[in-house]
């Protein structure tokens, strides 16, 4: 069984080694090994002389001959990543030799055949040491059959000593290989070696006994050469079957070791998503040129080719392994009219091709390859070329490409081409991932990731956030097709702007973020303002002009003692701390917020804004709590007719007490708690704590009803007026008693979703009012169809009335107004005897404010009623509370 013996170990390739140190020792190792193989020939040729003659001639020709045959049938057996060994029946001429030939003879005629053999396959790499290995083989072989020879001499045949003397060759070949796998720092288990040295061994004794007996039958037997041809050829056919299940093996394993880099190269690639080139399909060359080194050293070929991109529009990147391919061949056209021969084939099966018997264009694509003969197999996905796959050359030239390999490099260019096309649809999915569908920059994710990896190397960078400010109208006016091309437009100034190689994403909406990597206030600054520029230019859409408001904030990475490290805003001598994109992102977001609350369009980040919006966060953390623990009361700020003075009713208004901050204003947790999402449970602490109030009053025989201000998710809410009814219902309160207030510019930002919600609280019998009224944009028509009972005048213009003739006429108007609609009119911010006594000429019905009495809690409340007021009874036997003077 031909599995064997003679083994020459060496690095499958050492271009593959990324180690100059590994590559070098080995080199020192080979020396060594050829050195003491020379001393060792030396020694054996002075205890074993040579005796020429004529007949050694013959002999040693037909021993070149023997060990070229058994070479051209070896086989060569990977041991451990970059090791082999190859196997052949080198044993059975090598018995023989000892047999019929002198050292000398048996020694060169090795050397010839398997130098000889290296050198035509192009394999100069594992000269050296080969060469030291024969030597050592052949050396050791006749040591032991002239010592064994010597000990057996009259006491046993002597075919027992060639028998050990070609049994020593594949042995010492072994320990030599050995020795090289720990020279190149592999790492071989013991019981792998130990098979290895068993195998060996065994394989060597079927040889070595076929070359003895083979010797033995041939000159001891009468017509013994036919019996020892017979039995070569059924040794033969067994080596042909075992040869063909270790090449399919060989085969199995490469697949799996290609398959192994190609997948170790995915995760690799994807450790990067969100880089400036997408990494994912990125060709990295040190990957692939493993699997191009893989494939030639299964094949035998001078040199692999592999041309690959995973973007059907990119040119092919040129991995080369083995001998070095012509310049003009590196990059080479796939498409068009001067496209490559072997680049436009057709399919993905493989193709063979001779210069000899090519047509003239695979011909000439051979020439410039410098090429003889080439396996081709084009790399596909659907009708996409996503590579190539080319083979040149077989090592044995006299061989030439086989079945086998053409079936090898078909399931490998299979297996790469699957490969290719998993990477190439992770890359779109990456890419889809981490960046923004529409305008094509980064997405939060992506440009969370790329700018960590920015901010850990360039910590004095600054953080820019613009938001364009148009999608809602456009949308609204036009469709989101159009702001879907303002959006595009906008990213594609912001481009311009700011380069190639600034990190830009869109967040959402018209919100977009940018990195300027060691940028300084001052640059931070004029960016921000030419950014300004150019998004403010109007956007032309279909034949119209849109312009847009653009506010930008920008914060440093660099933060020292709280204080912004800048010289714009001025450092400190404190440390310097690093933040986080998250972190950088919010700071500029406050300055961003800030710009737009203040009119400006740039602002840069101060700690203050931080404090501002810190506090603003706390509020709304702590509102709930705040609600159970009783620092949220309410407090009643009276209302009176005009102009009979008579108490009517109150306005509930929200105060929180924090043991913190102190008295609130409600203009500032309000619109907090109403952003966060909690001002439906603040709508039903206020009612149901003015219900409870009113309640109070009837169970006195007092009739005074309770104002109570909704917020624009009030109405938007369809089971609103479900629990209006049920806190009526609970406390026993008439619906006429219960005014709730709702802005005007709350009710006209969506009238007809609020209709439906007014409609049912007026059929409740609720009196509804609104608020603010002058100050918003609704018509006229608009008002008359609300289901409204009142309008309060906003204070603005009351308190104007005695200097400003407009402030006047607009209260005169809204008098009139609401009484020619049949409404209340109630004005608001009345804090003069003038004001009062006008509003009562003009026939305004009922007047709130300091002149009257400032917001009180219910304690004061009480006592104001008791001290400011008078009890009457009307025509119904009611209390009536009358406003002294």
């Amino acid at each position: 069984m031909p599995e064997t013996t003679h083994e020459r170990t060496a690095p499958a390739d050492p271009s593959v080694e990324s180690d100059l140190a590994v590559d070098r020792r080995f080199g020192v190792f080979s020396v060594i090994v050829l050195v003491v193989g020379v001393v060792a020939a030396a020694l054996m040729s002075w205890w074993l002389p040579l005796h020429p003659s004529t007949e050694q001639i013959g002999t040693g020709l037909l021993l070149v001959l023997a060990f070229l045959v058994v070479e051209q049938l070896s086989v060569n057996i990977d041991v451990r990543g970059g090791i082999s060994w190859t196997i052949s029946f080198t044993e059975i001429p090598l018995a023989i030799g000892l047999f019929v030939a002198p050292f000398q003879v048996v020694l060169a005629a090795h050397l010839i055949a398997g130098v000889g053999t290296l050198l035509a396959r192009r394999v100069q790499d594992r000269v050296l040491y080969n060469t030291g290995a024969e030597i050592l083989e052949i050396t050791n072989a006749f040591a032991v059959f002239t010592v064994a020879g010597m000990i057996m001499q009259g006491t046993g045949p002597q075919w027992i000593a060639a028998y050990l003397g070609a049994i020593s060759a594949p042995i010492t070949s072994t320990l030599l290989a050995l020795a090289a796998v720990h020279v190149l720092g592999r790492r071989l288990r013991v019981g792998a070696a130990t098979k290895l040295v068993f195998r060996t061994l065994v394989l060597g004794l079927v040889n070595a006994s076929v070359g003895v007996v083979g010797y033995e039958v041939a000159t001891n037997v009468d017509h013994g050469m036919p019996l020892v041809l017979a039995t070569l050829g059924g040794v033969w056919a067994l080596y042909l079957a075992y040869s063909g299940l270790l090449r399919e093996q060989r085969d199995l394993e490469a697949l799996s070791e290609v398959s192994l880099i190609v997948a170790r190269s995915g995760r690799r690639a994807a450790a990067r998503p969100a880089a400036g080139q997408d990494t994912a399909s990125a060709i990295r060359t040190d990957d692939w040129l493993g699997v191009a080194h893989r494939i030639r050293d299964q094949l035998g070929a001078a040199r692999v080719v592999l041309r690959l991109r995973f973007d059907p529009q990119s040119p092919m990147h040129t991995v080369v392994a083995g001998d070095e391919l012509p310049a003009g061949m590196v990059d080479v056209d796939a498409t068009g009219t001067r496209a490559d021969a072997l680049l436009r084939l057709p399919g993905s099966h493989v193709r063979h091709f001779r210069r000899a018997d090519s047509l003239p264009e695979i011909r000439h694509a051979l020439v410039q390859r410098e090429a003889h003969e080439v396996l081709v197999v084009p790399l596909r996905s659907a009708s996409h070329l996503l590579g190539i796959v080319e083979a040149h050359d077989k090592l044995s030239r006299w061989r030439g490409f086989g079945q086998a390999d053409l079936r090898m490099i078909g399931t490998t260019a299979s297996h790469l081409a699957t490969a290719l096309d998993n990477r190439r649809l992770l890359a779109t999915l990456r890419h889809d991932a981490y960046h923004d569908p529409l305008t094509g920059l980064h997405n939060r994710p992506g440009f969370r990731q790329l700018a960590t990896e920015l901010l850990a190397s360039n910590p004095g960078s600054v953080m820019l956030r613009v938001d364009l400010e148009v999608q809602p109208a456009i949308s609204d006016a036009l469709g989101y097709a159009w702001s879907d091309r303002i959006t595009i437009a906008a990213g594609r100034r912001l481009r311009d702007v700011l380069g190639t190689d600034v990190p830009l994403a869109r967040l959402e909406g018209g919100a977009f973020a940018a990195l300027l990597v060691d940028a300084d206030f001052d640059r931070a600054q004029a960016l921000a303002e030419k950014l300004v520029a150019s998004l403010s230019t109007p956007y032309p859409v279909d034949r119209l002009t849109v312009e847009a408001g653009v506010f930008v904030g920008y914060s440093s990475a660099a933060v020292a003692d709280g204080m912004l490290f800048s010289d714009a805003v001025g450092a400190t001598d404190g440390a310097v701390t690093e933040l986080d994109v998250d972190e950088l992102l919010k700071r500029a977001d406050v300055a961003l917020r800030a710009a737009r609350s203040s009119g400006e369009r740039v602002r840069a980040y101060l700690p203050s804004m931080g404090q501002i919006f810190l506090r603003r966060f706390q509020l709304v953390t702590q509102f709930r709590q705040a609600l159970e623990s009783g620092q949220v009361s309410v407090h009643y700020q009276p209302k009176v007719a005009l102009p009979r003075r008579e108490v009517l009713g109150v306005e509930a208004l929200v105060r929180w007490r924090h043991p913190e901050f102190g008295d609130l204003n409600p203009d500032e947790f309000v619109p907090a708690v109403e952003a966060a999402g909690l001002v439906d449970a603040l709508t039903e602490f206020v009612l149901d704590r003015a219900l409870i109030r009113v309640r109070k009053w009837m169970d006195r025989r007092l009739r005074i009803g309770v104002a109570v201000n909704l917020s624009v998710r009030s109405l938007a809410d369809l089971e609103f007026p479900d629990r209006v009814a049920a806190a009526l219902e609970r406390h026993r309160v008439p619906p006429e008693l219960l005014t709730l207030e709702l802005t005007e510019s709350g009710v006209m930002a969506d009238p007809q979703r609020a209709l439906p919600v007014l409609r049912a609280l007026h059929n409740l019998g609720v009196v509804l009012a609104v608020d603010d009224f002058g100050t918003g944009y609704s018509s006229l028509a608009y008002l008359r169809q609300l289901p409204v009972d009142e309008v309060k005048i906003d204070k603005s213009f009351v308190f104007g009335m005695g200097t400003d003739l407009g402030d006047l006429a607009v209260v005169r108007s809204i008098v009139e107004l609401g009484h020619s609609l049949g409404l209340i009119v109630v004005a608001e911010g009345v804090e003069e005897d003038a004001a009062r006594d006008q509003l009562a000429s003009m026939g305004c019905d009922v007047a709130q404010g300091y002149l009257i009495s400032r917001p009180l809690s219910e304690e004061r409340l009480e006592a104001w009623l008791q001290a400011r007021t008078a009890k009457t009874r009307n025509l119904r036997d009611e209390t009536v509370l009358t406003l002294l003077s």
